[in-house]
């Protein structure tokens, strides 16, 4: 545990800037309220009761529990291969991400039924469907595995 602890501490970071940005946007916004800041981004508040792009959005209410429980499955399991790697940095970091958003989420989950969305993209009238901090910090850290896998080379047999 004692050199796995860096990479529970970034997670810890990501859950706590997750949930102090939520809390920042429903203190400020109600829901479907949108504020551009850019020509590329808006903040808006939205709730998510599905999965990624609102996938099981429309379900009445038993997604909540399963999305729940998957994400409790992921963390454990996210948490072990931590403990047992803790010298592959760039593989835990992004574990560590992931691991943060999933909890970021869960919280949400646990709270009010529904993740909080915040950070709305767009180009050209193409939106991207609202996320937070959580999903970014879960998207970075699956491309930091991504990359991970094609930089690290295992030693041949």
């Amino acid at each position: 545990m004692p050199r796995a602890w860096p990479w529970f501490a970034l997670a810890a970071g990501i859950v706590v800037a997750d949930q102090v940005a939520k809390w920042l946007i429903q203190a400020w916004f109600v829901p479907g309220e949108r504020l551009e800041l850019t020509g590329f981004l808006n903040l808006v508040l939205v709730f998510n009761r599905g999965a990624a792009f609102s996938f099981l959005a429309s379900a009445p209410g038993w997604q909540t529990p399963l999305l729940a429980g998957i994400a409790l499955l992921a963390a454990a399991v996210v948490s072990v291969l931590l403990l047992r790697n803790p010298s592959r940095n760039l593989m835990n970091g992004g574990l560590a991400l992931i691991l943060g958003g999933a909890l970021g989420n869960l919280i949400d989950r646990l709270r009010y039924g529904h993740v909080v969305d915040f950070l709305d993209f767009h180009a050209a009238g193409w939106h991207w469907p609202a996320f937070n901090v959580a999903d970014a910090a879960i998207t970075v850290g699956a491309g930091l595995l991504i990359l991970e896998s094609f930089l690290r080379k295992e030693p041949r047999a």
